[in-house]
């Protein structure tokens, strides 16, 4: 009886090794068929290209706390509403800060004509105080990072303006990796001023943190460090900061600095949220998102009206061609993303994170996607391939994991929720971002409906998911 056991122990072995259990099921066919058909609607459609030149063009700059920033509010939410979505705005308590006058020349340098002065292109970095109505003349310390701003002493810093030439890594910029090449000069942006202030200096400039060399200032927000003195802080040109440097290196060099921001009360302001509710699974939700608000100098064309709509073109592609997800698609317009993040913060606070199956994010222009970004297992790559796989007929089908996928959505991130954003090629972006040159002209309506077809498949496809995805 014992050998009769063991050999059909070992026949049914041998049986299920030949004959493996099938693998579940992903997406069906007709997902598939859908998920086709999706993206050849939208890249022909123009519907995300006119939002982003209405947001830019008509709207404008939409800096958190301005009538701009919540015109755009309503008007999102309007549009969402025509198109039969679910619409609520999310109550968010947001700073504003108002840029004012902002001037700069050099008044002393070696060889100098009698009587003469030299203009500096610079801007207001955001959230800095301002200097007396009169402006403040200080002799300017060059330096080039934080090790050589601290291996000077106090004595010669007190009393003076601190530039900080770091120069932007275009060679990275050009391999792709812009981003990287922002998060290196980025960083004394934001802490510049109060290392700068711990050794007495009375203002800091920063070489903008960007590829231009049209002259253009890139604002950005700086913070001030708790317990160190605030002193005024601005950005400049590259071509300014080259001058300075330049200078610096044959005698002192004096300017004076005029800058008149001003801080104003919080107020109030919204995210926009907007459901096309899902029809076997409605509190399963996957986000579509980019931000709201912009700096104040462009018009916030590709920082990030493109995004928003991306977002609000993948719910118009599923409405034109009457198909509802299983799972609900989310549109969610972020607010303050540029000046403070309360958008994203609030947003995870009070959506639960549990509920949310995935999150799709927009923000770094809307040039050709290579693929999608994702951030979570590694496990669910396995999931993702056959939308890569539709993909990749528009020459997006890769796909990049990385420990985050985008700014506004990293909350949900960092709760575990599987997070995706378009994987961009950013070779010439930050030659716009922040600065004046950041308008609608910029935008490439055939690059931007490829970004909205992305966006568009991977959201449909993740809402018809037949698995849960790993986390």
């Amino acid at each position: 009886m014992k050998k009769i056991l063991l050999f059909v122990l070992i026949l049914s072995a041998s049986i299920f090794a030949q004959n493996p259990a099938p693998t579940p099921i992903l997406y069906s066919e007709k997902t598939l068929e859908e998920m086709r058909k999706i993206q050849q609607a939208s890249l022909v459609s123009d519907y995300g290209y006119k939002q982003t030149a209405y947001l830019s063009n008509n709207i404008g700059p939409r800096l958190t706390g301005s009538p701009q920033a919540e015109r755009a509010v309503q008007y999102v939410a309007d549009e969402m509403r025509k198109l039969g979505l679910e619409v609520r705005l999310q109550k968010l308590t947001v700073p504003h800060w108002v840029r004012g006058e902002e001037r700069g020349e050099l008044v002393e340098w070696s060889g100098m004509a009698a009587g003469s002065t030299q203009r500096i292109v610079l801007t207001a970095l955001g959230g800095s105080i301002a200097t007396d109505e009169k402006g403040l003349i200080a002799e300017i310390i060059v330096v080039e990072s934080y090790e050589e701003l601290n291996r000077l002493s106090t004595k010669n810093i007190e009393g003076k303006i601190v530039l900080f030439n770091v120069k932007f890594d275009k060679t990275l910029a050009e391999l792709n990796q812009a981003g990287a090449a922002y998060g290196q000069v980025s960083q004394y942006r934001g802490g510049g001023a109060s290392a700068a202030a711990r050794l007495g200096a009375v203002g800091v400039l920063v070489r903008s943190a960007g590829g231009s060399q049209n002259r253009l200032a890139h604002t950005g927000a700086m913070r001030y460090a708790n317990g160190v003195k605030q002193i005024p802080a601005a950005a400049v040109a590259y071509e300014d900061a080259e001058l300075i440097a330049d200078l610096a290196k044959s005698g002192k060099v004096r300017m004076k600095l005029v800058l008149t921001p001003k801080t104003l009360p919080d107020t109030t302001s919204y995210n926009v949220i907007a459901d096309l509710k899902g029809s076997e699974k409605p509190d399963e939700i996957v986000v579509v998102s980019g931000h709201l608000d912009s700096w104040d100098l462009g018009t916030g064309a590709l920082d990030d009206a493109v995004g928003v709509a991306m977002a609000m073109q993948t719910v118009y592609i599923l409405k034109q061609l009457k198909l509802q997800p299983r799972r609900t698609i989310r549109v969610v317009a972020f607010m303050n993303e540029e000046n403070g993040f309360v958008g994203a913060t609030k947003y995870a606070e009070e959506e639960n994170p549990g509920k949310h199956f995935a999150a799709i994010e927009g923000d770094l222009g809307a040039s050709h996607p290579l693929g999608f970004i994702f951030a979570g297992k590694r496990e669910a790559l396995p999931y993702l391939q056959p939308i890569a796989n539709i993909l990749r007929s528009q020459g997006s089908g890769l796909i990049d994991v990385q420990p985050n996928a985008s700014s506004d959505i990293s909350t949900l991130t960092a709760k575990g929720v599987p997070s995706f954003g378009p994987w961009f090629d950013t070779r010439t972006y930050f030659n716009y971002h922040h600065t004046e040159a950041d308008t609608f002209d910029k935008v490439d309506p055939k690059e931007l409906a490829e970004n909205c077809s992305l966006m568009a498949v991977l959201a449909y496809g993740l809402a018809n998911l037949e698995q849960p995805l790993p986390r």
